[in-house]
């Protein structure tokens, strides 16, 4: 998949100029995150990473993520409101991975009090990756889908202007003309409009549900700002915030400081250092509320690894959307072999396969936030340890995809311009919003792409590994 540059790649004087001109376009443009110094103040700044060229991605693969995307809301969707699958899939999983356990258990004391929450806001990111199999024809197969705070769809609605300014600059102006326009922070904050509007109260807010360190603040007010144009008032508050002065009412309406809450976006809580004792009182808080939680918590555990591998299995899809063959179909062309680790012969069989051959595997736990899955001979270490504990009934084994390595140069604050072998992973945002059985909107909402050099097995941008990009469709 070549991009039309590879001359300019080895112009070093093109390539030193052209660096110091995208650093300032992305400054220009808003491509910024907050300091590792300074997480939490605006007053210092420096460019979010990326790279310095687009990277070429076959237009055949990008289309069909793109026509998929409104199957996996649906599906997502489908899952979220089956008590009976989520509590047969997650069985295993829930003895051994206290964080699912606890979510789950929220999950189940909401559904037993009968949900306040009518309307569901659904905002996820299904991320791909494009799989060169024996004969080198690149396939696009699933890695996972997020279900809660999938972030970067600000700042990627500002990376391409960056990059058409590079391709210029580089004498590359028809090629700069080609790059897509993508904006998923219009497309996230329509979600969230149009979930606030059917919520039905005029003054009620948003509330952005933000982390105590915030370095990824500016992608979040990409969204926040598209809502204030549309004079919907935002707050954001944390966990601790919620313990301290949220409140319902009688009619489980949620208020915070005395403001009615109409939508909470989660920004948070994905993972289980997100959470002590008083913020599992608050997310129960906020999960018995009337507000349109995004996710809420059927939602998030519907994004967990070990539903995906569930998803795998023939038959599941057939199950959870009847009557949909041609939307299960495409969904099934993207998924990449998946395998149970659970307690039995099965398990057994793919825990033995792993540990022979572990670089033909990625041992997944049921974690979000990039950096969790394990690799190589960290797996079969892991696997060996665990492989007679019920311990093991916590991860998933998905087959390690093998993209094509691409040369780029990756822009980072106080890094050295060098070349780099590359890989890509390609996310698409989905938005969705249903008022009870209704669907209301279904969406493709942008994409996003992030891009690594090939010597880090797992990470994305946030955890400090991957870069943003612009797709170049070849």
């Amino acid at each position: 998949m070549a991009a039309p540059w590879e001359d300019i790649l080895r112009n070093q004087p093109a390539i030193r100029e052209a660096a110091a001109v995208a650093v300032d376009a992305a400054l220009l443009e808003g491509v910024l995150m907050r300091t590792e110094g300074e997480p939490n103040a605006s007053d210092v700044v420096n460019y979010a990473p990326f790279t310095l060229l687009p990277s070429a991605i076959p237009s055949a693969l990008f289309e069909q993520a793109y026509a998929v995307q409104q199957d996996f809301n649906l599906l997502v969707d489908a899952i979220s409101q089956n008590k009976e699958f989520l509590e047969h899939t997650l069985a295993s999983t829930i003895k051994v991975d206290d964080f699912t356990a606890r979510l789950f258990r929220i999950h189940m004391q909401v559904l037993e009090e009968g949900l306040a929450q009518s309307v569901f806001l659904g905002i996820n990111r299904s991320d791909y990756m494009f799989d060169c199999g024996a004969d080198g024809t690149p396939a696009l197969k699933q890695i996972e889908i997020n279900t809660i705070a999938a972030s970067f769809g600000g700042l990627t609605s500002r990376t391409a202007a960056v990059h058409g300014r590079v391709l210029k600059v580089l004498g590359k102006s028809k090629e700069a003309s080609c790059l897509l326009p993508n904006n998923p922070s219009k497309g996230l904050a329509l979600g969230i409009a149009k979930a606030w509007e059917l919520y039905g109260s005029q003054n009620a807010v948003v509330m952005f549900l933000v982390e105590e360190v915030q370095r990824n603040i500016f992608d979040q007010r990409c969204v926040e700002n598209e809502l204030w144009n549309r004079n919907i008032r935002v707050i954001r508050k944390r966990f601790r915030d919620v313990f301290e002065t949220g409140s319902l009412d009688d009619a489980k309406r949620l208020y915070m400081d005395g403001q009615e809450v109409a939508v909470v976006y989660y920004r948070e809580g994905y993972v289980p250092k997100n959470y002590d004792q008083q913020n599992w009182e608050a997310r129960l808080l906020l999960e018995r509320s009337r507000a349109v939680k995004c996710p809420d918590i059927a939602t998030q555990l519907a994004g967990t690894k070990k539903v995906q591998q569930e998803l795998s299995r023939p038959g599941t899809l057939e199950r959870l959307l009847p009557g949909r063959a041609e939307a299960v179909a495409r969904i099934r062309a993207t998924f990449a072999g998946l395998y149970s680790l659970d307690v039995g012969e099965e398990g057994d069989r793919m825990a033995a396969t792993a540990i022979a051959d572990p670089d033909r595997f990625v041992l997944k736990p049921q974690r979000e936030g990039g950096g969790n899955n394990l690799y190589g001979e960290e797996l079969r270490q892991v696997l060996e340890k665990i492989r007679d504990s019920p311990e093991r009934t916590s991860y998933i084994l998905m087959d390690k995809i093998t993209p094509q390595p691409a040369v780029n140069y990756l822009l980072r604050a106080h890094s050295p311009l060098q070349a780099s072998e590359c890989i890509s992973e390609l996310g698409i945002f989905g938005v969705y919003v249903r008022q009870g059985a209704e669907m209301v909107m279904n969406k493709a909402a942008g994409h996003l792409l992030r891009t690594k050099a090939i010597e880090h097995a797992d990470g994305g941008v946030a955890a400090g590994v991957a870069v943003l990009d612009t797709p170049y469709l070849v």
